[in-house]
């Protein structure tokens, strides 16, 4: 089975070859994929894409090695959902899985994926043992930490190249994940216990395996510590969120839960977060109706696509006389003791909740996204719209946003829009360092900058 695997494989980075060399000199060099977790606008583009059919598995689980953790080859395109149903069967899981089914590992490596063990295990990146990387000059290259593009790949969005394979760490997991609640009315409070429960991977002398947090609004905010367990509850105490009931609720409501590993990997994708409700789906009648094998994330961006397309939203805002929104979809990485600062200013002058809050601490330097290896970071995470008038169409919020965030020494992704000039944005993405990258494996510039993907949308 490997064998073949590993053939397939090869068959399918030869495919993507040819269909590189098919595409004309000049033109734009991107993906001819299908689905995106990308929030930001892109230029269309009557151009030929690489194809990546054939690049979406894993390749091969190797749960017993010779002297180090069990690992996974696995191919760019290949969905965290399917990656995830490749190595729950041993007992395995990566040490990082993004809360979306969709996000791709290669797309979580050439962005930035989070979730709740990334106070302990970093961004997924981390956990990449060594990667083929398509690059602009049409080969494949085997790079590994340290090597440059390697270390300059994570944060880079296909402007560097494209991850064929992935060869990453995982780790054991249980059958169950035991969740615990804790409510704080003080942002300062709830900063200094992500910091010791970061340091010591405890709470109240119990382990901590995941660890994130919803802020609901001014003195309402929640840290939910998971730890792993084995032990087989009865039946009924196993709750599911993929059905009426709705898991973000549920964290105001309960002190106590327990989920499968399986669902506790996917609580946030059912509802995408809280975000399902601007499609009636949290509405009790609606979400009888609505299957639950449609009620997840990808399901949810393509009516967001419609609504883009179709400007039902702005229609429906003009016909009952409310003003012009402004779209505020953003993750950014804030040092932990500069969060208090940050929400009661987020509070105070964007007024979106709740927020998603994951702590992350990265293990090494990474070329660009310059955070501090070692240093706690709380990733705040909010996703949704704001009523500001006419000056909508300048984002304001978004680019008070960016300001606040990096007065903070703070960090912004680069998934959504972005608005820095030029010269910021190669100030805080270390542009000089990437262009140098760029220069040795990419020759002709047949991929799009970095800046031009994240901010002139091309």
């Amino acid at each position: 089975m490997a064998e073949r695997a590993w053939e397939d494989h090869a068959r399918a980075v030869a495919r993507l070859g040819s269909s590189y060399r098919a595409i004309a000199p000049g033109e734009p060099v991107r993906l001819a994929k299908q689905t995106t977790n990308l929030f930001r606008p892109r230029a269309a583009s009557s151009a030929p894409g690489l194809d990546v059919s054939g690049l979406g598995g894993v390749i091969q689980v190797d749960a017993h090695p010779t002297g180090g953790p069990p690992t996974a080859d696995v191919q760019g395109m290949c969905t965290y959902e399917r990656l995830v149903d490749a190595t729950l069967p041993h007992g395995l899981m990566p040490l990082v899985v993004p809360q979306l089914r969709t996000i791709t590992l290669g797309g979580a490596v050439t962005g930035l994926g989070i979730e709740s063990t990334s106070f302990r295990s970093g961004l997924p990146h981390e956990s990449v043992l060594e990667m083929d990387v398509f690059t602009g000059s049409g080969e494949v290259v085997t790079v590994r930490p340290g090597d440059d593009l390697f270390d300059a790949f994570p944060n880079s969005y296909g402007s560097l190249g494209y991850a064929t394979r992935l060869r990453i760490v995982l780790e054991p997991v249980p059958s169950y994940v035991a969740l615990r609640h804790v409510r704080f009315d003080d942002p300062g409070l709830l900063a200094k216990t992500v910091e010791e429960v970061t340091q010591t991977r405890e709470y109240d002398g119990a382990v901590v395996d995941g660890l994130d947090g919803v802020a609901f609004g001014p003195g309402e905010y929640y840290l939910t510590l998971a730890r792993w367990t084995d032990a087989l509850p009865p039946r009924s105490a196993v709750s599911d969120y993929t059905g009426q009931q709705i898991y973000f609720r549920s964290i105001q409501e309960k002190q106590t839960d327990l989920l499968t590993i399986y669902d506790y990997l996917w609580r946030w994708d059912t509802d995408w977060f809280w975000c399902s409700g601007a499609f009636g789906a949290q509405h009790p009648l609606v979400r009888r109706l609505w299957p639950a094998s449609r009620r997840r994330s990808d399901v949810y961006m393509r009516l967001l696509q419609l609504d883009r397309r179709f400007a039902i939203a702005d229609r429906l805002d003009r016909r009952a006389g409310r003003p012009l929104r402004e779209r505020v979809v953003q993750d950014v990485e804030v040092p932990v003791d500069r969060l208090p600062e940050f929400l009661d200013w987020f509070d105070a002058e964007v007024g979106m909740r709740p927020v998603w809050l994951c702590p992350l601490v990265a293990r090494r330097a990474w070329t660009a996204y310059p955070l501090d290896p070692g240093r706690t970071y709380v990733n705040v995470g909010f996703w949704g719209t704001v009523h500001v008038g006419p000056d909508a169409v300048n984002a304001p919020r978004n680019r008070a946003i960016e300001a606040k965030v990096h007065e903070l020494g703070g960090h912004k992704s680069l998934y959504s829009e972005s608005f820095y000039d030029a010269d910021t944005f190669d100030r805080l993405y270390n542009g000089p360092a990437l262009a140098a990258v760029k220069r040795r494996y990419d020759p002709d510039h047949r991929l799009t900058t970095l800046y031009d993907k994240a901010v002139r949308s091309r």
